[in-house]
């Protein structure tokens, strides 16, 4: 069964490999099942015996580019507080790496894939554990929440539990943070925003929201 697995793990590599190569140079819009194929010098059937379709090739290349943003999260969270504080360095370490490479960042937390999102999460860690390098755990849970619905919520309910936010609100704070951070992510994927801007006012919209949901003696 390990020699299975090793041999899954090969044969991914390769067009995973192939298919972050087209998005390095060329950017995601221009990965196609024949280029990959191509590149990794197998025939394009060969390439559906792994992956489900080319959205499924291009989350798994898609998610190497985050492993920078699991790697910098720590570093952000070493001085936190509270679960208040902790909500929002996790969100400007987000805002940091997604806004750098909005592209990517859609494509991981917005695919339109058949499954269970959170299953192709587990698949491809399980393949490359050595990719979810964080140690802590609280941290590692959360990274390996795809959907990024639930993913925000992980520390929502932190602010709930600590008496941040009242458990009645917590789903609107996250459902209202995610549009601004969307509805941002997309004007920056179509040039309509540059980085700089687009993090300073996602940031400062979140923490303006954030702030409108604190039970009053935590303001």
């Amino acid at each position: 069964m390990e020699k299975k697995l090793l041999r899954k793990k090969r044969m991914m590599t390769y067009f995973i490999d192939a298919a972050a190569q087209i998005i390095r140079e060329e950017g995601i819009d221009k990965v196609t099942i024949r280029k990959v194929a191509d590149i990794a010098g197998f025939n394009s059937a060969t390439i559906y015996n792994y992956f489900e379709n080319l959205d499924h090739l291009i989350l798994f290349a898609a998610m190497r580019y985050i492993k920078d943003y699991a790697s910098a999260l720590p570093e952000y969270l070493k001085n936190v507080n509270n679960a208040l504080e902790r909500f929002l360095k996790v969100w400007e370490c987000f805002c940091h790496f997604s806004f750098k490479d909005p592209e990517i960042y859609h494509a991981i937390f917005f695919a339109d894939l058949d499954k269970d999102l959170e299953d192709y999460i587990a698949e491809y860690y399980k393949l490359f554990p050595e990719e979810l390098i964080v140690e802590n755990h609280g941290i590692s849970t959360m990274l390996l929440k795809h959907n990024i619905y639930e993913r925000g919520m992980t520390t929502v309910k932190e602010c709930v539990k600590e008496g941040f936010i009242r458990e009645e609100d917590a789903e609107d704070l996250n459902e209202m943070t995610m549009f601004i951070y969307e509805s941002i992510l997309l004007k920056v994927i179509r040039n309509k925003m540059e980085y700089d801007d687009a993090n300073a006012k996602c940031i400062k919209y979140i923490k303006r929201i954030t702030n409108s949901f604190l039970i009053e003696d935590k303001r």
